[in-house]
């Protein structure tokens, strides 16, 4: 929606004219049910606009923008298209409406019709776009179905057999910015000491002539989180008007069409609460997978919602195995930080994870690396063992030929102090289904489904669907 003035409030509406809206400088207000509020507020919000000759009608500069008729007991679309009212009213009342609006309380607004809303996933898109509702005045639940924030951002700790900690990054490794609105929110994080710049050489090597053959040319800012890759997320969860709920699964969503309103069934059978609007940013919600790891159905069903059918038969993913590794002294003869491998049918990438800023929990004098497999490889092992939690014996095997694959480079590649792989099943969504909308959107049920899947499988395509649900509501 278009506002047309930052020095001044202006009123306006949905094309249903149940919903006003308000711009004041430092405070949107939208998507308040007009039939929530009291009539003393509807009197000052909307009947001093009624007059369109109160007041000066102004432009501004030499662009008109649209502010749509007010009438006096209710907001509704105006069906008169004459010039007059399709310029931008200024009045000294709206002025007024300016001062009053910018006193509303987060409490009086968590009272209006579209106050609380469940977010369900905690990863980089769900959490973009929590912290944005709630930074609207909405009081926002997450419902995290792991131990902690971050998704595929999240961290893992782990300790050696003499009691040393360690951390790793074991999902993604470092994210990059292009977009101009991606680049702005990276810089904020980045002024309050959540991410930095992760400034090593990055390589590419041929496993058939086991050379390192080029070290990579461009000059793309590598980003992650500090002191690990889940603090962003974590930050985020952890701000004004957001609760977050980790260990909690979904095991149902329902609309409830009379009370127009979402409620949420935990997996154990327990009420979650209700919500006037949702934001799906797990895929897993409408995916086949769910039923084959909890076996019952998924949580929510998309097949009343048109142009949702893109879900039913489940967003295609590649799956990676990560293998975390720590060493008792660094690998000397490895010239690069981040390796990309080529011609190998298992290993695709390496990272030196305490490399990366402000990274601890490493053993002392030494290095600790993560290991990527090829998706390749993670299907031939998951067809194998199926989509439940790989068994310990799984893991070590998985381990094994990670490990092998890497020292076989010829790098010197020493024993490690320690070594685990863990399995990320949805690591990468093979297709994007919304590229141009960025996320899918109901406007009847206020449902929102958002992550990477929709725009991109990477970080920045997260934080962009993520962006662009929250400004649905």
């Amino acid at each position: 929606m278009t506002f047309a003035s930052l020095e001044s409030g202006v009123m306006n509406r949905c094309s249903k004219g149940r919903e006003i809206s308000a711009y004041v400088p430092g405070l949107m207000i939208e998507g308040v049910n007009v039939l929530s509020i009291s009539t003393s507020l509807l009197d000052l919000l909307v009947r001093p606009l009624a007059n369109p000759g109160v007041g000066p009608l102004q432009t501004t500069g030499s662009k008109e923008r649209e502010v749509l008729h007010v009438t006096p007991l209710f907001t509704t679309r105006c069906n008169n298209h004459c010039s007059d009212f399709r310029r931008a009213l200024y009045t000294q009342r709206s002025l007024l409406i300016t001062s009053l609006s910018l006193s509303l309380s987060r409490a009086q607004m968590a009272n209006s019709g579209m106050a609380k809303i469940a977010v369900v996933g905690s990863g980089i898109s769900g959490a973009v776009c929590a912290s944005i509702l709630a930074s609207k005045g909405i009081s926002v639940t997450i419902f995290e179905s792991g131990r902690g924030p971050g998704g595929r951002m999240s961290n893992r700790r782990e300790r050696m057999e003499d009691g040393t900690e360690l951390c790793f990054d074991h999902g993604v490794p470092y994210f990059t910015t292009s977009h101009d609105e991606v680049v702005k929110m990276v810089k904020s994080w980045e002024s309050r000491g959540l991410v930095a710049e992760w400034d090593v050489k990055f390589g590419a090597f041929d496993k058939r002539t086991n050379k390192l053959v080029e070290f990579e040319k461009d000059n793309t800012t590598k980003y992650v989180g500090v002191p690990t890759m889940n603090s962003i997320c974590k930050a985020l969860c952890q701000g004004d008007g957001v609760e977050a709920k980790f260990g909690v699964t979904v095991g149902k969503l329902n609309w409830i069409q009379d009370r127009t309103s979402w409620s949420l069934i935990g997996l154990d059978g327990k009420e979650l609460g209700q919500f006037d609007g949702v934001v799906a940013s797990d895929k897993n919600l409408v995916s086949p997978r769910f039923s084959e790891v909890h076996g019952i159905p998924p949580p929510l069903d998309v097949s009343p919602y048109r142009g949702f059918s893109v879900l039913s038969q489940g967003i295609p993913v590649q799956a990676c195995f990560a293998l975390m590794l720590a060493f008792s002294e660094p690998l000397s003869s490895v010239q690069a930080k981040g390796i990309s491998f080529q011609n190998s049918d298992i290993l695709r990438y390496a990272f030196c994870d305490s490399s990366k800023p402000s990274r601890s929990f490493i053993p002392p004098n030494g290095q600790s690396w993560v290991l990527h497999s090829t998706s390749e490889y993670a299907a031939s092992v998951i067809e194998k063992s199926g989509l439940k939690k790989p068994s310990n014996e799984i893991l070590s095997k998985v381990a094994d030929e990670l490990f092998q694959e890497f020292k076989a480079t010829g790098l010197n590649i020493p024993k490690p102090l320690f070594m685990k792989a863990h399995r990320w099943g949805s690591a990468f969504p093979a297709l994007a289904i919304s590229p141009e909308e960025k996320c899918l959107w109901d406007n009847d049920t206020k449902l929102a489904i958002c992550g990477d899947f929709c725009v991109s499988p990477n970080v920045e395509g997260a934080i962009l669907s993520g962006i662009a649900a929250a400004s649905k509501f």
